[in-house]
């Protein structure tokens, strides 16, 4: 689904004003983390296994009274620090995160009630593509007159899906895909502007997919039961779905607007691991000098990944430097999004 450029009529188009994120202080090592797991499973393996196989050195863990809210709220108040801004100043609110607070109300109302705010406030969701699909969705209210100003925020906390205390070989291997997760938060505040901003818009989904990965606890179909709070996936799997579909949508986004990737100041992806990241840049060609690297040191920070890198280059874009996010969420979808700084 392609969604056309927003400059039709007096429609002005609707961008990035202010970014920030939040990394919680925790480090927790691939070396530690298993060590933990080899002293609960008993199973035996090879020195820095974890770190071989993901590239992972290190992610941040959320502390027990840190929640995905605590991580949105900081990089909220950021954010609105950095564009000058009060929280009575927006009057949209979007938590747009894999990872919520509680599983009603949404998470929305939760971060607002600490902001102070008194914004239209809701959810959205859609697995590592959370963050970009809220942007989105801000973008899209703005441009209906729905909202003037729109602060969209993730707090991801995916480390308290893991289970860190397998009793075996065999949940120790369900789980392996889990160990690649970290913590972050991120927001954003969005804005009508008279030049640059969001360009150009396309996701493509296969639903077909959806059961490769993910949490099934909390909703209708397992409502209670810790093992169903642990997240499964097949990172293999998820991986090859990725590969046959995901280099379509760059495709068409390349050719319907012209650009190439030295047109792009930096393009942000989503990272799992470092070898997926390497294959990324050998399936489409994307030069290595445009990527912000995070996954090392920080792991698969959900859908906060993009938000996290694009704080880390911020500061440095000046007005016409053009951004490519490319978002990967189960499901399975793949999100572009095209964003020229004011």
């Amino acid at each position: 689904m392609h969604i056309d450029h927003a400059d039709r009529g007096s429609i002005r188009r609707a961008g990035i004003t202010a970014v920030a994120s939040c990394l919680p202080d925790l480090e927790v090592t691939s070396e530690a983390l298993q060590q933990r797991l080899v002293a609960a499973s008993g199973v035996s393996l090879p020195a820095r296994a974890i770190e071989r196989v993901t590239g992972i050195t290190a992610r941040r863990a959320a502390a027990d009274d840190e929640y995905a809210s605590t991580l949105a709220v900081r990089a909220a108040r950021t954010a609105l620090d950095r564009a000058g801004l009060a929280p009575y100043d927006v009057d949209l609110l979007v938590f747009a995160s894999a990872t919520r607070d509680v599983v009603e109300p949404a998470t929305a109302h939760i971060v607002q009630a600490e902001l102070g705010s008194r914004a239209h406030a809701l959810d959205v969701t859609n697995a590592c593509n959370s963050f970009v699909n809220g942007i989105d969705t801000a973008r899209a209210m703005i441009l209906a007159g729905r909202a003037r100003r729109a602060l969209v925020v993730t707090g991801e906390t995916p480390s308290r899906a893991v289970r860190h205390e397998p009793t075996g070989p065999g949940q120790l291997r369900d789980g392996f895909a889990g160990y690649t997760f970290g913590d972050a938060g991120a927001a954003v505040v969005l804005e009508a502007v008279e030049r640059g901003g969001i360009l150009d818009v396309d996701t493509e989904t296969h639903s077909e997919h959806w059961p490769v990965g993910g949490i099934s606890g909390g909703g209708s179909r397992h409502p209670r039961g810790d093992e169903y709070t642990y997240f499964h996936g097949d990172g293999s799997e998820l991986r090859e779905v990725f590969e046959k579909v995901g280099t379509s949508v760059l495709d068409r986004m390349r050719q319907r607007t012209g650009l190439a990737w030295e047109d792009f100041r930096h393009i942000l992806v989503h990272q799992v691991t470092v070898p997926y990241l390497e294959r990324f840049v050998e399936l489409t060609g994307v030069p290595r000098d445009r990527l912000v690297v995070t996954v090392p040191e920080l792991g698969n920070m959900a859908s906060a990944t993009l938000g996290v890198q694009l704080d880390r280059v911020h500061e440095r874009l000046c007005p016409g430097d053009r951004v490519l996010f490319v978002g990967l969420g189960g499901g399975v979808s793949i999100m572009t999004m095209v964003w020229e700084k004011a």
